[in-house]
């Protein structure tokens, strides 16, 4: 840009107003970062979820149980090719806020043959399978809280008391998995379902949801449809359906992210319109005189309408590039929300916004900028 010299210089007429501004864009692309990977997290799966694997659910809702009897009658129906199970067990390590970690009963051997995207070494699969009490932890999980294979960890437990009345699990860590695919956050912990069905105080003999494999060349929604006819008119009818289902009915326990994600960035945005917009309405009737001798040696009404848009989008770029750059290396490196990401698509909308509130913010001083009458410019000047 062969003006870029001139719109670096009028941005930083005024450094502390500027510098607040860019602090204000700062702050607001930062924000983005985190709610838009703390959105993409509550729905992971909607768009990754393996077409071959279906989620059984209690058809009423899906804090509701099913009978782990169950199992073997999903096994029989044609077109499956495997199935497990698992539980919501909703505890926490040490303090409440560690309820971000969550922990589930699994059947082990079963589980891991079911979700290939988790690597472990097969010895301490095996260690955690002999231990009644092992239990096995994601690697992102493990280095958040400090854990390692050998620890002994106690779990505080918020549904589930054991027979004995008390809420603190014990577990000895068999195990550390991970994924290679960074869309598969490993932050969770397994443990043995076994375990937990003897020694919990209520609801033995029955199971959270069901995952089931679908052989080659089954139609998963013929599967689906004989799993549920199966249970038809019984005291627990199923509802089964894919893992993106599950995950968005899983999140929608928790009430709309989306909505209130959206709600947040909403109002986070229209403040930053109105303090850019007024930095750049401040900007112009300062430089009235300016702006007048610019179009007395030639700078044409477009030129300047230019002029004013690009220092306005230069400072939303300051700021916006700085937060979200921010966000990307404390989400990635900093471990502040362990296993979630920056989505490419966030960033990428992240950019249109930069370029869109700069052009919304500098449009009506640009426009009061083009229509400037030198004669009146200069009048007020004198």
């Amino acid at each position: 840009m062969k003006y870029f010299g001139l719109i670096w210089r009028n941005v930083w007429r005024k450094k502390i107003r500027t510098s607040l501004t860019i602090m204000s864009v700062f702050v607001a692309f930062l924000l983005f970062a985190f709610l838009s990977a703390v959105g993409k997290a509550f729905t992971a799966g909607e768009d990754l979820a393996d077409a071959e694997r279906l989620i059984v659910l209690e058809k009423v809702s899906i804090i509701n149980s099913l009978p782990q009897a169950y199992q073997d009658r999903i096994a029989s129906v044609p077109g499956v090719e495997a199935v497990t199970h698992a539980n919501w067990f909703g505890g926490y390590f040490q303090e409440p806020r560690n309820q971000g970690y969550a922990q589930f009963p699994v059947k082990p051997y079963e589980y891991f043959s079911l979700y290939p995207e988790f690597e472990m070494p097969e010895e301490q699969l095996t260690a955690w399978a002999d231990n009644r009490q092992g239990a096995v932890v994601g690697a992102q999980m493990a280095e958040a809280l400090g854990w390692e294979v050998g620890d002994r960890v106690p779990i505080t437990a918020t549904i589930f008391p054991k027979t004995d009345g008390s809420m603190t699990w014990e577990f000895d860590i068999e195990g550390i998995f991970s994924s290679d695919d960074p869309r598969f956050p490993v932050n969770f912990m397994l443990f043995q379902y076994d375990y937990f069905d003897e020694a919990r105080a209520h609801s033995q003999g029955s199971v959270g949801w069901y995952i089931l494999r679908v052989e080659d060349g089954a139609d998963p929604v013929a599967v689906a449809n004989a799993v549920d006819t199966q249970f038809q008119n019984s005291p627990y009818e199923t509802d089964t359906a894919t893992e993106a289902a599950f995950n968005a009915a899983f999140a929608a326990q928790l009430g709309n992210i989306a909505l209130i994600v959206s709600l947040i960035l909403g109002a986070v945005f229209f403040t930053l319109l109105l303090v850019s917009g007024n930095t750049m309405s401040q900007s112009v009737r300062e430089r009235i005189a300016e702006l007048a001798v610019l179009k007395t040696v030639g700078f044409e009404d477009k030129t300047v309408l230019g002029i004013v848009l690009s220092e306005s989008v230069l400072i939303m770029l300051l700021g916006g590039l700085l937060g979200l750059g921010t966000g990307w290396l404390l989400l990635e490196f900093g471990g502040m929300l362990p296993g979630v990401v920056l989505p490419t698509g966030s960033i990428v909308t992240a950019l249109g916004f930069m370029i869109g509130a700069g052009l919304l913010a500098g449009l009506f001083p640009a426009l009061k900028a083009m229509r400037l009458s030198i004669i009146d410019a200069l009048a007020v000047r004198a």
